[in-house]
């Protein structure tokens, strides 16, 4: 036979007698099934009967009833495909050639296993598929990230990581935490962002948060993203977990989905090497401004800092590209730039802006759990803001989706009171004389004064921790938040 013929015939992975062993002990012994009950489901029965029978098995036993052939028999008496197997007879026959049921645990997993590999087969195929329809408009780089999607999918179907702790374990795990935080500099458990008041409030990025990070143009969300991203990549990770770790310091990928790679890499050698960024972009440097650039390079390029910079990602590619990076790098800290320019991948997500937002928040908060990091996504904010007289953010102001709020864990927004101030410059009133409007514009100069280059992180909300606001410094020439420099402001700014 020629090899093309005998792959025609291939039959895909399949063990009926150990889906045959596994349904008899469950019969017979309806304890067997929840030694399997967390990982497999009917779909990963290769014999359609089997995987019928297997379903009938797990909503007797849901409802706390007895699943056995006698109660069974009265379920399948309209099932055609066991009728006409002679379904009382079969599902006896089950019964009584079972196994023990300390081998059901063992016969799932072989179930589970030849089912994974039929999956692969699956993806494979659908994969080549793709790659032959003309008629796709997909390009190549967006099939692969479908495939590696549907990998993803697979690799997690049957998962069981959760299961119950007994409360001593969890307690040393709590332990070692608040040992860990004990041992770091300024008492911070998380990723430091190295910006004094807001490790204070947050104590750092914690693992496994969702931290949204919102404000209304110019007020200085990426800026703001991107120094919190360099100053954790170039944080040293004391902690136990990272010294078996590729880098000591603090590995830290951006999702930049509104701004080129090159671009906040501008921004940051400007920062870096106090060269104002808009000669950066102009090409407007002094000879004596190369030395600092050329240190600042030569000190970025060694941070374990990843930038990708793919528009109009979708949540799932996002989460395949975050895991890939996880797996060959390491991973301490996500920062997505920004969370309303990913797309859902649902077909109903796609018709609905509401959903589809929810699906991307939702994911988000997953995928932090997922990979044990912090995720920081910053996010737009309606209009209302510029139609009130109090231009302070608030929760409600939030875009498109009340689950942004309901998802994260900690929702901060960046408040400049100097942008709106500079653009209500007084003009003088009619009847005004100059003196009273001489006095007006003296005012409003000291007040742009007092708030020229601060900016305000409102903390609006945190799970695990207090609300507030930190007051920052903002080189806007520089595209870098500092804190604030002493003697610069009012006493009372630095409380």
């Amino acid at each position: 036979m020629a090899p093309d013929e005998s792959a025609a015939f291939r039959v895909q992975p399949h063990n009926i007698e150990a889906e045959q062993a596994l349904l008899g002990a469950i019969l017979v012994n309806n304890d067997a099934y929840h030694r399997v009950s967390e990982f497999l489901q009917a779909e990963h029965f290769f014999e359609p009967v089997h995987a019928r029978i297997y379903d009938g098995c797990v909503q007797q036993i849901a409802r706390g009833q007895l699943a056995n052939p006698v109660t069974l028999k009265l379920l399948f008496e309209e099932d055609a495909a066991l009728r006409e197997l002679d379904g009382a007879r079969y599902l006896g026959r089950l019964a009584h050639a079972a196994e023990t049921i300390i081998n059901a645990a063992e016969y799932g997993r072989i179930v589970h296993d030849l089912a994974l590999k039929r999956g692969l087969i699956k993806v494979g195929e659908d994969a080549v598929n793709r790659a032959f329809d003309r008629s796709l408009a997909a390009t190549g780089r967006e099939q692969i990230e479908i495939a590696e999607s549907e990998l993803f999918a697979l690799a997690q179907e049957g998962e069981s990581r959760g299961e119950f702790r007994t409360f001593p374990q969890v307690l040393t795990e709590a332990i070692k935490h608040i040992e860990s935080a004990w041992h770091k500099v300024g008492k911070v458990s998380g990723v430091p962002t190295r910006l004094t008041g807001l490790d204070q409030k947050l104590g750092g990025l914690q693992p496994s948060d969702l931290l949204i990070l919102a404000g209304r143009p110019s007020m200085g969300k990426t800026a703001l993203a991107v120094t919190i991203a360099a100053n954790a990549a170039s944080a040293q990770n004391v902690s136990a977990e990272s010294a078996k770790a590729r880098h000591r310091n603090y590995v830290v990928g951006v999702f930049s989905l509104e701004m080129s790679a090159e671009q906040l890499a501008t921004r940051l050698l400007s920062g870096k090497g106090r060269i104002e960024s808009d000669r950066l972009r102009r090409g407007d440097i002094a000879e004596e401004d190369w030395p600092a650039l050329v240190r600042a390079s030569q000190e970025l390029g060694a941070l374990p800092l990843f930038i990708d910079d793919t528009p109009a990602l979708s949540i799932a590619a996002l989460r395949t590209r975050a895991r890939r990076l996880k797996r060959t790098q390491g991973l301490d800290l996500l920062v997505v730039d920004y969370l309303q320019l990913l797309r859902g991948t649902g077909a109903q997500s796609q018709t609905n802006r509401v959903q589809e937002i929810t699906e991307i928040t939702q994911g988000l908060k997953a995928m932090a759990k997922d990979l044990h990091v912090p995720v920081l996504a910053l996010s737009q904010l309606s209009r209302a803001v510029e139609s009130r007289e109090d231009k302070r953010p608030m929760l409600s102001d939030l875009r498109e989706s009340g689950s942004i709020e309901q998802d994260a864990d900690v929702v901060m927004f960046v408040f400049r009171e100097e942008y709106y101030l500079s653009r209500a410059i007084p003009t003088q009133r009619e009847a005004e004389g100059k003196d009273k409007f001489d006095l007006r514009y003296q005012e409003w100069f000291q007040r742009c004064q007092a708030v020229h280059n601060k900016a305000e992180v409102i903390i609006a909300k945190q799970r695990h921790g207090p609300s507030g606001n930190v007051q920052l410094q903002l080189d806007a020439n520089f595209g870098q938040f500092n804190d604030l420099e002493p003697g610069h402001y009012p006493e009372h700014l630095y409380g």
